[in-house]
Formats: C-alpha cells, sequence, structure tokens
C-alpha cells in the first residue's frame, strides 16, 4: 500500500475547539524543510512468508490448568474426554506449557481457535468448544484463563495480568507470532430459546428474539449456494447472521477486534468471510491496518479454488490473503486418494497462481477442523510424511493442524469422502508429544529452510519433471534454489532431472544422500518407493538498512522483457533506466524484489516501473510517480498494480 502524499494533511478538516492544537497533536510542525519527520506518512507490513503456522484448537491440546475446566456450566465438560461435543480441558496455559515443544518443532505462529466468551449451553447436543458461538466479543472464554483472572479485556487492558497476557509474552520471547481466530459474520445459534444475544463487556447490546435496533438479518438459512444474495444475508447453519449495514455493529466488531491487537495479537485468521460482502471486508480490514499497520490477516473461504471467480476476486481486493483450499484439495486427491492424476492436480492449480495478486502469501494446508483429518482418508504414515514435506516446500504459508507430527487421528464415524466434514471427530485430544517422529524431524528441518532459503519462502516454482507417480520441482529467488522430489510410488530411476544448482556435490536435507550435479542435472536419480529429497543453495542475501519488499501486479511479458523500478534516488538510478532495480519473476501476474535502501532510508522517494525490453525502447508506466517514505530501518512491502506503458 502506498502511504498518502503529504497534500492529503491540508485537506483534512477539522471542527474542533482548539484547531491548531488537534493539528499539533497529529502532525508534528518540523523544525526545517530538510528535517521533515514523515513517519506518519508511512505504514510497515509484517511479512509473514517465511512463518510456519501450527493450528490449535484450544480445547483439545493440553490441559494446563484443571481449576478452570468446569468453567460456569460444569454439564458442559467432560472428564472422561468421551463425549465428542462437551469441552475436554484444553487451555491457555496448555498452550504455554508446550510452546518450548512447538518452538522445536520449528513453529514460529499459532492461530488458536477463537478466544472469546461463548454461550454456555448446548446446542444439538455440542457445546461451543470451537470458539464460533460468540457470547461477548470483549471478554475472554473462562475456560481458557485461570479461575481468579478477570475476563473483560476492558479491565484488565492497562495491567494485561492474564493468562492470556502471559501467553502473548511467552510467545513473543521466543520470537513466535499468535494468530486470533476471529468470525464477524454471526453470533450464536437457537441454545433453547435463546439466539444471538450479543455482549459489549458484559452489557447486553443485541438480541436475535428482540431485535430492535436491526443488529441481525432475519432471512432464514440459506437453501441456495448458488445465490449470492442468499450466501451474504441468510443464515449459516441456523446461526445468527449480523447485519453488517447496522453501522452500531460494525463499530462494536471493529473495536471489539482493535482490543486484541492491543493485547499484542500479531495476526487475524477471519471465518466465514464468504458470507459478508466484499465491501465490509475492505473497511474491515482498513481500520485494523490503520490500528496496527503490521498486522496480516487471512481469511476462510470456504472450498475456495483459482477457478473460483468470486474467491478469487475476494483474494485480490479484499486486503486479505485466504486459505488456499484449492491446493488442499489437490493434495489430499493426489496422495491421500491416490487418484490416477497424481501430481499433476497440483500442478494443475499452481498453474492457476497468476489469477492470485498475492499467491505466495496463501495459507496452504492439508486438512483442518472442518474436514477428515488426511489420515482418516490414507492411513500411510509414509504418504502423510511426504504430503507434510510438499507442504512445507511449495509456494504459500504452510499451516500445520495440531498433532499431525504425532500422526494423531480418529476414524470415528469417519467415512472416505474427501469432501466430508467429519468434525468433531477430526478434534480428538493431542496425546503424544514426542520429539523423535519422522515427521516432527521433517518439520524441523523445512521449517528452518523456509527461514533461511528466500527461495522457498518468496521465490517462484518451476515444474522440472512430472507423473502422476513423481513431482520434481525447483524454487528459485535470485541466486538461491531449492530442487524437491516427491515419489508417491515403486522404486524408479529418472535418467536426467535438471535442478539448476551449482554444479557440485549436494546434501539432500531430509535423507543425507548425496548427490553430484553436472551441467545443473542429476544423472540417473535413483528413487526408493515414497522418498522424498530436498537439496538447498542459499545465495547472496540482499543487505540494508531498509529493505523494501517489492510486488507489482497486473503486467504481462514476453520473453526478454524484465521489469525494473526507477525513481530519484540512488538505488533506483535517479531515473537513470540503466541503473533502475530489477524485480524478479513469480508468475505471469507478478513481479519481487528485495531492495536495499541505506542512503535514502527515511527519506521521502519518487518512483515508478517501466519494461526492459531487449531491442527495443523501454516501456514506462503512464502516470505521476508514485511516492512513499522509506522506513529509517526494517522491511517495508510496496503492493503497486502496473499502470499503461508509454514507450520511452
Amino acid at each position: 500500500m502506498v502511504a498518502n502524499p503529504p497534500s492529503q494533511i491540508s485537506d483534512t478538516q477539522y471542527t474542533v475547539e482548539n484547531p491548531a492544537a488537534e493539528v499539533e497533536a497529529i502532525v508534528k510542525t518540523p523544525p526545517s524543510e530538510t528535517e521533515i519527520d514523515l513517519e506518519f506518512l508511512y505504514t510497515r507490513d509484517i511479512e509473514f512468508r517465511q512463518e510456519t503456522i501450527y493450528f490449535i484448537v484450544v480445547d483439545r491440546f493440553y490441559d494446563g490448568d484443571p481449576d478452570n475446566s468446569q468453567g460456569i456450566n460444569a454439564e458442559l465438560y467432560d472428564p472422561n474426554r468421551q463425549d465428542w461435543g462437551k469441552y475436554w480441558g484444553g487451555d491457555l496455559q496448555g498452550v504455554i506449557d508446550k510452546l518450548d515443544y512447538l518452538k522445536n518443532l520449528g513453529v514460529t505462529a499459532i492461530w488458536l481457535t477463537p478466544l472469546f466468551e461463548q454461550v454456555e449451553e448446548l446446542f444439538i447436543e455440542s457445546a461451543a468448544i470451537h470458539g464460533y458461538w460468540t457470547k461477548d466479543f470483549k471478554r475472554i472464554n473462562p475456560r481458557y484463563i485461570a479461575a481468579d483472572d478477570d475476563p473483560s479485556l476492558n479491565k484488565t487492558q492497562e495491567q494485561k495480568n492474564t493468562v492470556f497476557d502471559r501467553l502473548i509474552t511467552e510467545l513473543h520471547k521466543r520470537n513466535m507470532k499468535l494468530v486470533l481466530d476471529i468470525v464477524c459474520n454471526h453470533s450464536s445459534p437457537d441454545t433453547g430459546g435463546s439466539k444471538g444475544e450479543l455482549y459489549d463487556d458484559g452489557v447486553k447490546i443485541a438480541d436475535f428474539n428482540d431485535d430492535q435496533d436491526h443488529w441481525y438479518h432475519h432471512y432464514g438459512e440459506v437453501t441456495n449456494w448458488e445465490d449470492e444474495w442468499q450466501v451474504h444475508n441468510c443464515e449459516l447453519s441456523g446461526l445468527a447472521t449480523f447485519n453488517e449495514n447496522n453501522i452500531q455493529y460494525r463499530n462494536y466488531i471493529k473495536s471489539a477486534i482493535k482490543q486484541w491487537l492491543d493485547r499484542g495479537v500479531d495476526a487475524l485468521r477471519v471465518d466465514t468471510v464468504k458470507h459478508m460482502p466484499i465491501w465490509f471486508w475492505q473497511e474491515f480490514t482498513g481500520e485494523m491496518y490503520k490500528h496496527k499497520p503490521d498486522v496480516f490477516i487471512f481469511g476462510e473461504w470456504i472450498y475456495s479454488s483459482p477457478n473460483d471467480d468470486r474467491a478469487v476476486e475476494f483474494a485480490n481486493n479484499s486486503g486479505m490473503s485466504i486459505l488456499d483450499f484449492g491446493l488442499c484439495m489437490a493434495i489430499r486427491q493426489a496422495l491421500a486418494k491416490y487418484d490416477e492424476q497424481g501430481f499433476y492436480l497440483v500442478q494443475n492449480v499452481l498453474d492457476l497462481d497468476y489469477r492470485y495478486n498475492g499467491a505466495t502469501e496463501l495459507i496452504t494446508f492439508i486438512d483442518n477442523h472442518d474436514m477428515h483429518r488426511f489420515q482418516t482418508i490414507n492411513p500411510d504414515p509414509d504418504i502423510l510424511r511426504l504430503a507434510v514435506i510438499l507442504l512445507m516446500t511449495t509456494r504459500g504459508i504452510p499451516c500445520l493442524f495440531y498433532g499431525t507430527e504425532q500422526y494423531l487421528h480418529n476414524d470415528t464415524n469417519g467415512d472416505d469422502n474427501i469432501y466430508g466434514n467429519n468434525d468433531p471427530y477430526n478434534r480428538p485430544m493431542m496425546e503424544s508429544w514426542d520429539t523423535d517422529t519422522p515427521i516432527y524431524r521433517d518439520i524441523r528441518k523445512l521449517s528452518g529452510l523456509r527461514r533461511l532459503n528466500p527461495a522457498v519462502s518468496m521465490g517462484s516454482q518451476w515444474q522440472k519433471y512430472i507423473t502422476p507417480d513423481v513431482y520434481c520441482y525447483v524454487r528459485r529467488y535470485r541466486d538461491s534454489r531449492c530442487f524437491v522430489v516427491l515419489n508417491r510410488g515403486d522404486a524408479v530411476t529418472l535418467e536426467a532431472v535438471d535442478t539448476e544448482l551449482p554444479d557440485r556435490e549436494h546434501t539432500c536435507l531430509l535423507t543425507g544422500r548425496k548427490f553430484e550435479v553436472k551441467d545443473g542435472k542429476i544423472y540417473n536419480l535413483e528413487l526408493a518407493p515414497k522418498e522424498a529429497i530436498a537439496i538447498s543453495h542459499v545465495g547472496e542475501r540482499v543487505k540494508g538498512q531498509t529493505i523494501v519488499r517489492v510486488q507489482l501486479n497486473g503486467v504481462r511479458t514476453q520473453p526478454g522483457e524484465t521489469i525494473v523500478v526507477i525513481g530519484d534516488c540512488p538505488e533506483l538510478g535517479n531515473w537513470d533506466i540503466a541503473k533502475a532495480y530489477p524485480l524478479e519473476y513469480i508468475n505471469s501476474n507478478t513481479w519481487f524484489a528485495e531492495i536495499p535502501f541505506n542512503e535514502s532510508a527515511g527519506k521521502l522517494i519518487s518512483y515508478k516501473y517501466a519494461m526492459w525490453r531487449e531491442g527495443s525502447s523501454p516501456l514506462r508506466e503512464n502516470l505521476v510517480s508514485r511516492r512513499w517514505v522509506i522506513a529509517t530501518e526494517g522491511t517495508v512491502k510496496w503492493r503497486d498494480t502496473w499502470a499503461s506503458g508509454r514507450e520511452s
């Protein structure tokens, strides 16, 4: 996002008793023209592509504090853990107790199911153990914190002395991030006559059955899932659906989530985004970025795919990334189901990455709390391992469902329908904490690889060899490479595979096998059944006082054409296109680069993009130059769209 130009400050109208004092509070008067403090003109954007996310259903992870398990309604708690619809005791102290286990696994970000206060009644024989039937968005579920903790965010905002706050502290001490799961579409279902009773820090403000201020839609349940109006306005599974046109509701939900950000939450996962119009999400994400510019946000557009125009539009224009259901389903079909098309299904999805403006920031996964666990479809641990290795090395930000590294699954009432939703049996209690399982070791290595090798976290992906059973690809960024081979079938020998690796001997990160690369290729590559190979080569990293990660979308190039950034600063060539900074091709819709700024750090610069063409004049964007204040240090991202060009 490009910062607002300075002229926009003077366009704002103030109607206060002391306008000069109000302006002074917002913008400090600079001492001189050369010492302008332009801090307010730019925002820093958190970089999430190097993260490894671990998704936890809080109630089913670990009981660190037995004193809070019964909650205010002991009938909803099953100490024997036999009733799948009731609470089993997992809490935030349990997450704290296992942070070192997760840190050692290579996890860098933890996604927790919603922590809001829930209704304390059963609905269809189930309690709100998942966290999606919220009663009060400004209070913490008492079952997750200490018995003597005050659940009110308002009352504990200054002290920040709850178990939740200790979790934040312990996470950040380990350089780990917290992803909070939020739901803006609905509150609670009908639980014995009470439906959609909503509270603002303990004060009742709305009631579906007495909705005088129109906080809710009242159109019944969705009957036609192809009707966009119904999807936006009707109920999902009987849940009281908020009326996003009500400004009271919008102000409430935004203020509530801002309080969680103020407590230290680093990222947001947003539930059921397809059930609200995109304008609401644009307003919501805009407010969140304004409040905390470095928050990362991703949403759940269930069963999204690159062939779904509405899902793609949402991913490109809502202000958030999305969970990559398309790739998830392809991996499950290719590996868990052993579809005869095999890895072609995966490649077919990746071939459509150009439809997304941010394919490298899609959240990738192989299962979650709303579908069969991978091993319920295919119990073979070696196939699960292949799926995890693919997840950790392909483009996107990998997200692991809790217990995958321990082969956790429960087949109660399971079936083999790949699209089935067999909760709650996909949410068993975490039982094992073995730090030496094959998958645990792989995740640890590959998570480290993602942080060490920028090709894996930010680079392009190039298929090098593919059959239904064998998949070879290269991740590429600048002079860094990662070569990956997956074999779901029997033993096979590949005559020659291009690796793009330097000519020398290389060692597989996963197996320790040695491979000789000659002319960039491995000859007579022998693969054992269900074997995976990952070879990393890390080139020189970009270094600078400030690193700007530039992403340009919307430009189509031909072979021999390169996109460059030109500007009025030394780092961008001082408008000399021969000295401009080149971007790197990611896919046919995305060019990317890391640009180091030293001399211009902390200064206002102007820039634009150009297309460098062999044998032809450069093609420059047809627009007045963009402007940005470069942060004095750290990492910043520019996300721009190509403007139609003019011949030089």
